[in-house]
């Protein structure tokens, strides 16, 4: 054998290694292809009935809100009304309300004037004088000075 025939034994086996790594390489890359195919599949079996699912909770939840809207404005009328009727109670019995106070104030006032002792002694105070507070020897020293 010559120089010649053993370098081309050597490249004819370094082309048989490089070519089984390449082959291994091809057939890992083939499962790797598969795993991923399959795991396409499973994730879409999967996705689809999520979806629709979601579809359903999502109608649902604007049923939901429809029925809350329509609620929504039956208690903005009610509200409304009870505002009118608030209002209307308010002008028609506020005002004789008021008036009946008032003169029930001021007869209250007329009776107090009248038990007023007429000697003006003090400052009437519904019904009674300023010097009513003080102790009883203070007030007759008081009245007798005045």
């Amino acid at each position: 054998m010559s120089g010649g025939e053993v370098a081309g034994i050597l490249v004819a086996v370094f082309w048989a290694i490089l070519v089984s790594f390449l082959a291994l390489a091809l057939v890992r890359l083939a499962q790797t292809l598969r795993a991923a195919t399959r795991l396409v599949t499973e994730i879409s079996e999967q996705a689809v009935p999520l979806l629709t699912d979601a579809t359903a909770t999502l109608r649902s939840a604007n049923a939901q809100l429809a029925r809350v809207d329509s609620i929504t404005a039956d208690v903005q009328e009610v509200t409304a009304n009870a505002s009118a009727l608030s209002s209307t109670v308010s002008s028609a019995f506020g005002g004789p309300l008021v008036k009946v106070a008032a003169f029930g104030y001021g007869v209250r006032r007329a009776m107090g004037r009248r038990a007023e002792p007429p000697s003006g002694s003090g400052t009437v105070f519904v019904g009674r004088t300023a010097g009513d507070g003080l102790p009883s020897s203070r007030r007759r020293s008081t009245r007798g000075k005045g």
